[in-house]
C-alpha cells in the first residue's frame, strides 16, 4: 500500500483531493500546516507529497525541497491556481518535482498523474535496488579474483590444465 501525504491550506481542497484519490487503495494523510507535514516526515515515510504551491507558512516549493531532502525517493507534485512561470520554473529546479497540476482539477487527470508518479518512483528504487546489487557483485567477484591470483602465485599448477586435441584434460603426461 502506498502512502501519500498531502498538504494544503484550505482543508476543503485537502478533502477534496484525498476524495479524488480514494479509489486509488493509497493511505492519505492531510496536512494544513507545511511545519506539521515535515515533522510527520520525519518518522513516516511518504510515496507521494502532493503539496498546494502558495500557502502562508511557507511556499510548496519550499516544502517540497525540505521533503526532497528528508526523503529523496517521495514523489512530489505541486497544484495551484496561480501559475507562474518563475514559480513553475523553481518548483521543477529546486524541489524536482515530477508534475504540476493547476487548480481546479480533473479527477480522472489527477488519478492518473498520482498512478504515473507512484509507478515511476517504483522504478527508481528499483533500479537503485539493482544498482546496488550490482556493486556489492562486483566487490565479490574482485575478493574472489584476488583470492584466485594469491592461489595461482602459491600454487601454480592447481591452475594449469593440459588439454587433449579432442578437449579432454590430460591428467598426467606419460613419459614414453
Amino acid at each position: 500500500m502506498h502512502r501519500i501525504m498531502i498538504v494544503d491550506d484550505e482543508e476543503n481542497v485537502s478533502r477534496a483531493l484525498r476524495r479524488a484519490l480514494a479509489a486509488s487503495d493509497a493511505e492519505i494523510e492531510l496536512f494544513s500546516h507545511p511545519h506539521e507535514a515535515l515533522r510527520r516526515a520525519q518518522t513516516t515515510n511518504f510515496d507521494l507529497v502532493i503539496s498546494d504551491y502558495r500557502m502562508p507558512e511557507m511556499d510548496g516549493i519550499r516544502l517540497l525541497s525540505e521533503m526532497k531532502k528528508l526523503q529523496p525517493d517521495a514523489m512530489r507534485i505541486i497544484i495551484s491556481g496561480h501559475a507562474d512561470l518563475e514559480g513553475l520554473i523553481g518548483a521543477v529546479n529546486a524541489a524536482e518535482i515530477f508534475r504540476f497540476i493547476s487548480k481546479p482539477w480533473n479527477d480522472p487527470d489527477l488519478t492518473l498523474c498520482v498512478y504515473h508518479a507512484l509507478e515511476h518512483r517504483a522504478v527508481l528504487v528499483e533500479n537503485r535496488r539493482l544498482a546496488d546489487q550490482v556493486r556489492a557483485q562486483r566487490q565479490e567477484l574482485s575478493r574472489q579474483k584476488t583470492a584466485l591470483q594469491k592461489l595461482e602465485s602459491k600454487y601454480p599448477d592447481l591452475v594449469r590444465v593440459n588439454w587433449g586435441e579432442d578437449g579432454s584434460i590430460i591428467l598426467e603426461e606419460n613419459d614414453t
